[in-house]
């Protein structure tokens, strides 16, 4: 395995396959992006591949390619499109700046002791950042879970599994609170305040507090999906109790379910209603043409006329007619044996090579072509160009073995 030495060289490497990474990134969760789907993307060059592999970028998984886990972290990371909840980031942060309050403390050298401080800084900034980030997930993952997941008891469970998630995030909020509050450690935020460290706890305070109003309205919305999917799976069973006596003719005898219906008065169980027009006898009387129009009406329903629908002819000669179509096909493999068992250039070679057909000097090109993209490893490329036609064309021979 390889490795960068410089930044430079990290850089040009991913802004060179850009393409091909950023494709493998956007189907990182389809776990079947073919190597034949990168050679591809790369023109075909799978030297830009194998490098990618080489400097561990990507790796191979069978016939499948994906991005490497640090790679991949790290874009879903800046990106924030991470699905994973760690809380042991934030703690570990907050074991850090513990460390580095003991070490500015016990530091008299000034520029270490600068040191330590721009560590806790960076520290805090990064709590924040990783909290909110937390949060966002969080919400973004109950809600996945409740809208996405078919199975209702993995639902349920990493439902549970979300809430204690969201505990643990409530605690360590908690606990850098109490942090940066001069709770633990007066001394340090005594001695060591400045303007750039007060910005920093007084952006932290307001992330904290976010975070905290956020995660009360998680937790009402996670006690809220839970009780959806009890209602939910109970009425499930009701239907799979009922059906089953249903299936069994037992559904009248051991329910009470007449009654219940007989009790409804849904909107569901009413008859249709219907809305007669009744024309009144002295409006019939003294009008002629309303008169004329009910007597077609009446004849038409009581007429009993079907329309007949038209019959397609009977001659069907014209599509029983033969049309067959020849297309020559060539057999690349049984051409290619034969240009490597003579000596003339592969140009002239296709010009006289007896196809079973003849060939036009297009399609004769078009072989030409087709031959070198598949076989070009097996071909002495030279540097020579002839011309035939107005078409400037290399010359090719059989590689020597």
């Amino acid at each position: 395995m390889r490795t960068f030495s410089t930044i430079k060289e990290l850089l040009a490497m991913l802004s060179r396959e850009q393409k091909l990474i950023t494709e493998i990134f956007e189907k990182r969760k389809m776990l079947s992006y073919k190597y034949d789907y990168a050679l591809e993307v790369v023109d075909y060059n799978a030297d830009k591949i194998q490098a990618l592999l080489e400097y561990s970028v990507i790796r191979e998984n069978g016939p499948f390619l994906e991005l490497d886990d640090q790679y991949l972290h790290f874009f879903e990371q800046i990106l924030e499109v991470n699905e994973e909840i760690n809380v042991s980031y934030i703690q570990e942060n907050l074991e850090s700046i513990r460390q580095n309050i003991i070490y500015y403390l016990k530091e008299n050298n000034e520029n270490r002791k600068y040191s330590y401080l721009r560590a806790i800084k960076s520290s805090l900034r990064k709590t924040g950042v990783i909290a909110i980030r937390n949060v966002v997930d969080l919400k973004r993952n109950i809600d996945n879970t409740f809208k996405n997941e078919p199975n209702y008891k993995v639902k349920k469970v990493k439902l549970e599994h979300l809430d204690v998630k969201r505990s643990d995030i409530s605690v360590l909020v908690d606990m850098t609170e109490k942090l940066v509050s001069d709770e633990e450690e007066q001394t340090f935020f005594k001695v060591a305040i400045d303007e750039e460290l007060q910005q920093v706890i007084l952006r932290l305070k307001l992330q904290l507090n976010e975070c905290r109003h956020n995660l009360i309205e998680i937790q009402h919305q996670i006690i809220e999906f839970l009780n959806q999917l009890k209602y939910q799976s109970g009425l499930v069973e009701k239907i799979r109790q009922l059906k089953y006596l249903k299936d069994q003719f037992e559904l009248k005898s051991k329910t009470n379910i007449i009654k219940v219906l007989q009790a409804d008065n849904a909107l569901t169980f009413e008859p249709k209603p219907t809305y007669p027009l009744k024309l009144s006898i002295e409006q019939l009387q003294n009008d002629s043409q309303l008169l004329t129009i009910v007597r077609k009406v009446a004849s038409r329903m009581r007429s009993g006329v079907r329309i007949k629908q038209q019959l397609a002819e009977n001659s069907l000669e014209e599509y029983l007619e033969a049309d067959t179509q020849e297309v020559v096909q060539v057999n690349l493999e049984e051409v290619k044996n034969s240009f490597l068992a003579g000596s003339n250039n592969l140009f002239d070679f296709l010009q006289s090579y007896d196809f079973g057909a003849p060939l036009s000097f297009e399609e004769c090109l078009t072989v030409y072509c087709q031959l070198i993209s598949q076989f070009d490893l097996q071909f002495d490329l030279t540097e020579q160009y002839q011309t035939r036609q107005e078409i400037e064309y290399l010359l090719i021979y059989p590689k020597a073995t």
